[in-house]
């Protein structure tokens, strides 16, 4: 946040000094990078928080719900910056002083190197919210580039082209809108529940088919939780087994899975009786019983 203050205040510095819109433009942008920093700070916070009465799936959707506020700030200062971009093109004035591409150039490798460094922790963390706030990042670096390009055009090409910055920042308010159209969508997508990387399934149900005593694995459905997974899971047994014995298999189910995959914080089993997938109970022949096994939480 302090790197971001110091990058707002410095590049609206230079762009009213210098006549560059398209650097104030990015300034703005910068000023939306470090609320969005504010914002995923407390989303992670709220997060972190451990379940409770209220919210007993703990408070994992605090991730994207901030990603998702993020997204929006995006969206906003893209139309921002858009929009600025086509007024000043429409009005005439003078050519951006040449030291703004050297506050240009300072600024992107700054926000490149912030995008690294949070995209690598995002990753880490699987984090929604982070690996959002990082392609923020990006998006400044970006729209400071762009700013570059537009200036270097300007002060080359002289009079007639002062308004070259202006269409590079257009360009970049493109570019913005795109990633944080592109973000909404994944963190949207986590807040509706939808289905993970099917790569994680295959790894559950694969981990689920070691276990001794279980004949199959009839469904398997996975959701995210902030940086955990949780995990609803139908497993088919003899059967012949009794609660008991269906009982332990299906806790050695959960313990193998949790224990290879650290990122999975809970496992909800199901026991099906073994041949009978996708029949009702009443349709299922011999004495095979369903039992529902509500392992206990952590």
């Amino acid at each position: 946040m302090i790197v971001n203050t110091l990058l707002v205040a410095g590049k609206l510095a230079a762009g009213i000094v210098g006549h560059s819109h398209a650097l104030v433009a990015d300034a703005v942008e910068s000023l939306a990078d470090l609320f969005s920093s504010l914002i995923v700070w407390r989303g992670l916070v709220i997060s972190a928080a451990p379940a409770d009465e209220d919210h007993p799936y703990g408070h994992g959707k605090a991730e994207p719900i901030a990603a998702a506020l993020v997204s929006t700030l995006l969206l906003v200062a893209a139309v921002w910056i858009g929009a600025t971009a086509v007024r000043e093109i429409r009005t005439p004035h003078s050519t951006p002083a040449a030291f703004t591409l050297v506050v240009l150039l300072g600024v992107i490798v700054v926000k490149e190197g912030l995008f690294r460094f949070v995209l690598g922790e995002a990753i880490s963390v699987e984090s929604t919210v982070v690996q959002t706030d990082a392609w923020h990042h990006r998006s400044d670096a970006i729209t400071s580039a762009a700013a570059a390009i537009g200036i270097s055009v300007a002060l080359l090409g002289g009079p007639g082209y002062e308004a070259a910055d202006d269409w590079a920042a257009l360009v970049a308010a493109f570019i913005i809108a795109w990633n944080g159209w592109r973000l909404l969508r994944g963190a949207l997508a986590e807040l509706m529940d939808a289905m993970p990387d099917p790569a994680l399934e295959m790894r559950v149900r694969e981990i689920a088919r070691t276990v001794p005593d279980v004949a199959d694995i009839e469904q398997c459905r996975l959701r995210k939780m902030g940086g955990h997974f949780f995990v609803d899971m139908h497993v088919q047994v003899d059967p012949n087994m009794t609660v008991v014995q269906s009982h332990a298999v299906a806790h050695r189910v959960k313990d193998a899975v949790r224990e290879k995959l650290p990122n999975v914080y809970d496992v909800l089993i199901h026991i099906e009786p073994a041949g009978t997938a996708g029949r009702r109970p009443d349709e299922r022949a011999g004495d095979g019983t369903v039992v529902r096994d509500d392992a206990t939480r952590r």
